[in-house]
């Protein structure tokens, strides 16, 4: 158990506060003002984590805090006060979130061993307003860079492989059948591969689950990792983001493929030390607890 003292838990909280407070300020502007923005606000409208939740501080598992007394987390969920140490009550977190912790290591470790595919090219996105109205589209304030038919001629001239479920299950009807694959909340874990972009994007979704026992450094790791993945999705999305300043990644040309897959690369190999991070951070808190009964 490594134990900070009351001085250095501070100066992490602070510099967590600090680092929040830089990543969400304009999404809080502009949710006061009642006005969205289609690729910054994503993380904050898609997942659950609230932008008060990603700013509370948490060392992870193994870290006591001394000063127990004038630690905020002697009163939160999943903490225990021993003497005058606060820390992580681990039990408490199997007991309560065993199954989730059970499903995310196997999700991670089984996607992490696969081999990586970069031959995508973001279709996913364009799948999603395949042969739709202008006001149907997702982002129905923005145009489409080739216009309706020239989008939905790029989905006909493509095969479209879309691995992960949760991009796949907002396709349109006519693009459903279009994807080579049949992804399922079931096939999950057999399907998810570390080159996707909505995986990586996901590592952020893993780490807020399994608060507290991972630290909050980690999550911003996480959180960082998914906003930057966010601007290439929506780069490369048929959408016409110019005037937000989102230059285009034309996938539908060699040179937008060539471009595409490099950055998806990129962010498979940070995707992938994160995995490792947070799989490292279950293992921490499993590790000396009793087994699932069968």
């Amino acid at each position: 158990m490594q134990v900070l003292g009351e001085r250095e838990w501070r100066e992490r909280t602070a510099a967590h506060e600090t680092r929040v407070t830089a990543a969400t300020a304009a999404h809080l502007e502009r949710r006061r003002d009642h006005r969205t923005h289609p690729v910054e606000d994503f993380l904050f409208a898609y997942y659950s984590y609230k932008p008060a939740q990603l700013r509370r501080w948490h060392p992870g598992a193994g870290v006591a805090l001394a000063g127990a007394v004038r630690a905020p987390h002697r009163d939160w969920r999943f903490y225990v006060v021993d003497g005058h140490q606060a820390r992580v009550d681990d039990g408490a977190f199997v007991a309560a979130r065993g199954d989730t912790l059970r499903f995310v290591r196997e999700l991670l470790v089984r996607t992490a061993d696969r081999p990586a595919r970069f031959g995508c090219f973001g279709l996913h996105e364009w799948a999603m307003v395949y042969r739709q109205g202008s006001s149907d589209v997702r982002h129905t304030g923005w145009p489409l860079r080739l216009g309706g038919q020239g989008t939905d001629a790029v989905v006909e001239s493509h095969q479209i492989s879309c691995s992960h479920f949760d991009a796949y299950r907002f396709f349109t009807p006519d693009a459903l059948p279009r994807n080579a694959l049949r992804p399922t909340r079931d096939s999950q874990v057999d399907l998810e591969q570390p080159g996707c972009l909505h995986a990586g994007m996901d590592l952020y979704k893993w780490a807020h689950k399994l608060v507290p026992v991972v630290s909050s450094e980690l999550v911003m790791d996480c959180f960082e990792l998914a906003r930057d993945i966010r601007s290439l999705d929506m780069r490369a999305a048929p959408y016409d983001l110019r005037e937000l300043g989102y230059e285009p990644v034309p996938i539908e040309t060699n040179e937008g493929k060539a471009q595409y897959a490099a950055e998806q690369r990129a962010f498979s190999v940070r995707g992938q030390a994160l995995r490792e991070r947070l799989v490292e951070a279950v293992d921490r808190v499993t590790a000396g607890q009793p087994a699932a009964s069968t």
